[in-house]
């Protein structure tokens, strides 16, 4: 197996990110009461600030800032969501605009599938929108996002958060499937819309209506999505699917970091040019090693 990561180039708003030559991180940040990772701890602006600047310096290359929960079991996506576009953003702006005043280079990337949300955020100074839905629960989503030529991460996820406990189990060829189906689909959305495909980074949903194994069986064969032609973000930090590796029960979220790195080392291996984490300092020796391997590896000379 060839171990050579190709290199694209992602256009945001007002720069090009370089994706491949190294491993991008990419920090969270939660402005949220109910997030399954640390929902209530940032919910405060100002704690939520310091916390990004904090990620910053621990040496994150770009924030993902969300105020809305989508972990299993939330309300998300329909008529009748848990946060309403007007409380989201409540959360997030006062947020964007403290870090950029502290910070005014930081690339940001917002956490939403509210097309309002979107738009107010990319004129906060927002570079990306970050779509857990892949343009799927607002149809005004890729309009926003090609008016203001932001870069965009689309994920596949199957179902919403509140039906993922009760889908039916997937063989591998059949997830694999569904997932490329579901973002070809994303890309011809963002294709009508006029959204250049330099834009856009694609994210294989780990967890997002994957249920337990299925998660591993998308992590083996993620490479196989780099045949739609654009680069792969990968969000396994601290899943619920690791926690069960790693305890034999279910660990408690605190306790899957360790799970999370060596997670996050098999999806670079596997391809993923960035990785969306909690601890970016961990995750960036992590990748550092992840990466040298990459460029050590047979194809690297050719």
């Amino acid at each position: 197996m060839s171990l050579k990561r190709a290199l694209y180039s992602w256009r945001l708003r007002t720069r090009t990110l370089e994706l491949g030559r190294r491993t991008l991180v990419m920090g969270i940040v939660n402005i949220t009461p109910d997030s399954f990772s640390d929902g209530g701890a940032f919910l405060d602006p100002e704690a939520a600030v310091a916390h990004a600047l904090r990620l910053l310096d621990e040496g994150a290359d770009l924030l993902d800032l969300g105020a809305e929960s989508t972990r299993p079991g939330s309300r998300a996506g329909g008529a009748d969501a848990q946060v309403s576009a007007e409380e989201e953003q409540a959360r997030l702006l006062p947020v964007v605009l403290g870090i950029l005043r502290a910070q005014p280079h930081a690339v940001l990337s917002v956490d939403t599938y509210k097309a309002a949300t979107a738009r107010a955020a990319l004129e906060a100074g927002a570079a990306i929108v970050n779509d857990v839905s892949g343009f799927a629960w607002d149809a005004e989503m890729a309009a926003v996002c090609a008016e203001f030529g932001c870069g965009v991460v689309l994920m596949h996820t199957r179902g919403r958060p509140e039906e993922w406990r009760t889908l039916p189990a997937l063989e591998p060829d059949a997830m694999m499937a569904a997932v490329r189906a579901g973002l070809e689909a994303s890309l011809a959305e963002a294709d009508r819309a006029g959204i250049a495909r330099e834009a856009i980074v694609l994210d294989p949903g780990y967890g997002f209506g994957k249920r337990g194994r299925e998660n591993y069986a998308l992590l083996a064969r993620q490479a196989e999505l780099l045949e739609l032609g654009r680069p792969l973000v990968a969000g396994l930090s601290r899943k619920s699917f690791l926690g069960r590796t790693a305890d034999g029960g279910v660990a408690p979220v605190a306790e899957r970091e360790t799970a999370s790195l060596a997670a996050l080392t098999a999806a670079i291996l596997h391809g993923a040019s960035l990785v969306r984490v909690h601890a970016v300092r961990a995750a960036v020796e992590a990748a550092r090693v992840a990466d040298a391997v990459l460029a050590a590896g047979p194809a690297a000379s050719e």
